[in-house]
């Protein structure tokens, strides 16, 4: 069955789903083979849970003649195609949001305050990789007015491949830092992969938002767009937007203006980090563009929440805990230092687990953070993970009492179970692989 026909069903059946436990009635199941499943084994098993429609790579679970089954030749390409079609038929803007962190930030701010103004369709989570940006774009349907996909990569191509599935009218790239060096090779790989998506943009006259105040990101459009320093080039977007802190003790209060002559904006956010405050800049040049009234990007701004362990400000009762668990590289660790160090509080701490896809740069890099902490006056260091064992001596032991290392969150939680903390304001950063998320529960 052709792309062109299978889309005629989808259609009639626009819900997609990869999962059995999330089957709509009248859902399409995509059958996806993963490392240790066949999802072509659970097609029988979504049509009885009340999808409409099976699609399958294997002709033996494709019962003879039961239409539901569609067989295709490759089950991930065949849903790749079909969102890359889906998506020629749209006619609203797309934004694509990429970098190394704070994409997931960034795109959930952005589009809080897009959607203050339009019925704007968003990445959920972080489903932002070569299955989750497909089943993005089959969910924008007739009623959206706007979309912001999150694209994530950790080789060289990556974001080039989805660029070509969202064919975007607008792109950001929120910053580039020293992350998964084991895949892109080096910094400068990384640089290059993030740049596909400014590559993929003038290539079709299309925009991007450019933070020029990043230098990385200056010289990566300026190299593609010619010479920024006197005029805005065709198709970059430099804001004046600025924004400043006003305490980050806790929760980040920030301010912002649209204009050197304009008055200031206060904004009490939910957010911690003063690593937030490009996030949200981001976010208001978007919203001013499109359209979106200062006193509702305002009104987002303070609304918004963070999940999912991101700059997330927890008080247990028993500690205040800044959780930024999700995930980590040397770039986000610092930003997460630096900030912790102007944070008022009498008793800090810090948990970190170790940062992971760094290949041959790891052992380094995890030497930096160690050499940055035991500079710190925190009332405890707890690390977390084989890099900070490899790199902790007994020698290092001896000399800073309030340090410990730990194999893994398991080791450190049967520790808070013996021996709970109470009264710390802790930080609590690490690789998502760690999962320190785990550990407010015992906090």
């Amino acid at each position: 069955m052709s792309i062109e026909e299978i889309y005629e069903i989808y259609k009639q059946h626009p819900v997609v789903t990869t999962d059995t436990r999330q089957c709509e009635p009248g859902a399409m199941f995509f059958a996806l083979k993963g490392t240790s499943f066949d999802g072509n084994a659970f097609a029988s098993k979504a049509l009885e849970a009340g999808c409409a429609y099976a699609v399958v790579d294997e002709k033996e679970y494709a019962v003879e003649g039961d239409k539901r089954y569609i067989l295709v030749d490759d089950v991930l390409s065949a849903l790749q195609q079909l969102a890359a079609h889906h998506r020629q038929q749209l006619a609203i803007p797309v934004l694509q949001i990429t970098g190394t962190n704070g994409k997931t930030t960034t795109k959930e701010l952005v589009s809080a305050v897009l959607s203050k103004k339009y019925n704007t369709l968003f990445t959920q989570g972080n489903l932002n990789n070569h299955i989750g940006v497909p089943r993005t774009l089959l969910r924008i349907g007739a009623e959206h007015e706007m979309a912001v996909v999150e694209t994530g990569a950790n080789h060289p191509g990556e974001i080039e491949f989805l660029c070509r599935m969202v064919k975007a009218d607008y792109g950001l790239v929120t910053n580039v830092g020293r992350a998964h060096l084991e895949g892109f090779g080096s910094f400068d790989g990384v640089k290059k992969t993030k740049g596909e998506l400014y590559d993929d943009l003038r290539q079709r006259g299309k925009k991007i938002f450019l933070n020029a105040i990043d230098e990385n990101l200056y010289s990566m459009a300026n190299e593609r767009y010619g010479d920024l320093s006197d005029a805005i080039s065709a198709g970059v977007v430099i804001p004046y937007v600025e924004g400043r802190v006003e305490d980050c003790s806790s929760f980040l209060a920030i301010q912002w203006k649209e204009d050197v002559d304009q008055p200031w904006h206060s904004v009490q956010t939910n957010l911690v980090g003063a690593y937030n405050i490009a996030n949200i800049r981001a976010a208001v040049t978007v919203g001013l563009y499109f359209g979106v009234p200062a006193e509702q990007i305002d009104a987002a701004l303070a609304e918004y929440r963070p999940t999912n362990s991101r700059s997330e400000f927890r008080d247990t009762g028993m500690n205040k805990l800044i959780v930024d668990a999700y995930n980590a590289n040397p770039t986000s660790m610092n930003a997460a230092l630096d900030n912790f160090q102007f944070v008022n509080a009498e008793r800090k701490m810090v948990i970190l687990g170790m940062m992971g896809e760094l290949g041959e740069a790891s052992e380094q890099e995890h030497r930096s953070i160690l050499g940055r902490l035991l500079d710190m006056k925190l009332g405890k260091t707890w690390l977390v993970g084989g890099e900070f064992q490899k790199i902790v001596t007994d020698d290092i032991l001896q000399h800073h009492p309030s340090l410990r290392v730990f194999a893994s969150v398991d080791d450190v939680k049967s520790h808070l179970q013996a021996e709970p903390l109470e009264g710390y304001t802790i930080l609590v950063k690490g690789s998502n692989s760690q999962k320190l998320f785990q550990l407010p529960e015992l906090l």
